[in-house]
């Protein structure tokens, strides 16, 4: 009876994590799983202001929105610590109890060591992508990062940042939580405390496939330990016997879970909650790898979206001014809307103007792509410059 506050918790979490990180995806849309990724992205924070400020004031609402402006739009270790603690639980969890069943059957003692020294890689690899520098843009950096990539006059133009005051390089973007300019940015990570760029893009990238490699070697130990005992204490046969007739492993199979969530539950509880975690983190990364494959961000994939939005708006007003012969607005609600999305991606429009097929002229070929964030191009700049001198 335990066991099921446990169960209940490592069930719900893997659901929590599916919704928060992937809520907000194509496939969720108009979706229970959308609207509940809503509310806990947003609108449960909005209903508690509400109440709190009910209750307690105008102070009250005031602290919340202080708290709120801290946790979301501030620099801050919450997910940090988080990472920590989920790091050290499973840990030893997996320690207290399942430690003494190695070596085994199919257990190697090697594991004792083998499992510690794959948690502290893990570790070394999230320090790396939270404290390197992810290609912060200064006025000593900027002569570094300025020729780095050529602006396509699509996403990017030659401008200047309005809050650093220096000029902004192509593929750079302003982060507003971190306050600083990032080459080559791909977006902000809670999980690092840091932005995510041109320079530790590729730590992020080996934290995330040696999470997933890690999930999946703990799953495998902790089956091969449960396969162990199965076989020291004769189950299968113990079964068959109990039966009384020769039984498939079909009839089997329900006696010897029922005999693991009895005797073993805390290793069948982490071996789900691990598989379910390493799913997650394996689509995640593969989806940056997919970036890194096609030389793109998640910030452009977000600029292109934004973009092709727009071309479908400039069609459908096209559409509209060809059907309507005299508009009774003279500057439509859509018109401004499209006034303003020229702006933001630098293209002139007019009712002749086609709907373009936009090219990346940042992708070179997957090896070339691949590459260029493990070797960024600034650093290998930085290193030429300085055996040239």
């Amino acid at each position: 009876m335990g066991y099921w506050p446990i169960l209940l918790y490592l069930s719900m979490l893997p659901c929590f994590l599916v919704v928060l990180l992937c809520g907000e995806r194509d496939i969720f849309q108009g979706t229970f799983v959308q609207k509940l990724h809503n509310f806990i992205s947003g609108g449960a924070c909005d209903y508690f202001q509400k109440v709190v400020g009910f209750c307690c004031g105008e102070r009250g609402e005031q602290a919340c929105a202080k708290a709120e402006d801290v946790c979301c739009d501030r620099p801050n270790p919450i997910l940090q610590l988080f990472y920590l603690l989920l790091l050290g639980g499973c840990y030893f969890a997996i320690l207290y109890s399942s430690l003494h069943y190695i070596p085994g059957h199919y257990v190697s003692g090697l594991h004792r060591y083998m499992g510690p020294l794959s948690g502290v890689f893990g570790l070394c690899l999230f320090l790396a992508a939270s404290f390197a520098d992810p290609g912060v843009i200064n006025a000593s950096t900027i002569t570094r990062h300025h020729n780095t990539y050529p602006y396509d006059n699509v996403l990017y133009i030659e401008k200047i940042c309005t809050t650093c005051k220096i000029p902004r390089p192509a593929r750079s973007k302003h982060c507003s939580i971190c306050n600083r300019c990032v080459a080559r940015f791909d977006h902000h990570c809670g999980w690092m405390n840091n932005c995510i760029g041109e320079n530790n893009l590729r730590f992020f990238l080996a934290f995330l496939g040696w999470h997933v490699l890690l999930c999946c070697y703990g799953v495998c130990v902790l089956a091969a330990i449960l396969a162990g005992e199965i076989k020291e204490h004769r189950l299968i046969q113990t079964i068959r016997w109990y039966i009384g007739h020769p039984a498939t492993y079909h009839e089997i199979s329900g006696h010897v879970l029922q005999w693991l969530l009895v005797y073993y539950s805390t290793q069948v509880l982490l071996i789900i909650f691990l598989g379910i975690l390493s799913l997650l983190l394996a689509g995640f990364f593969s989806y940056h790898l997919y970036l890194i494959f096609v030389n793109t961000t998640t910030n452009e994939t977000y600029k292109w979206d934004r973009r092709q939005h727009w071309q479908q708006m400039q069609a459908q007003a096209e559409r509209e001014r060809n059907s309507v012969d005299t508009p009774s607005d003279p500057v439509p609600q859509r018109s401004r809307m499209l006034v303003k999305c020229q702006e933001i991606f630098c293209c002139k429009s007019g009712p002749n103007l086609p709907i373009v097929v936009d090219v990346n002229i940042y992708n070179k070929g997957i090896v070339r792509n691949l590459a260029e964030v493990m070797f960024p191009i600034a650093e290998r700049t930085t290193l030429s410059s300085s055996a040239s001198d």
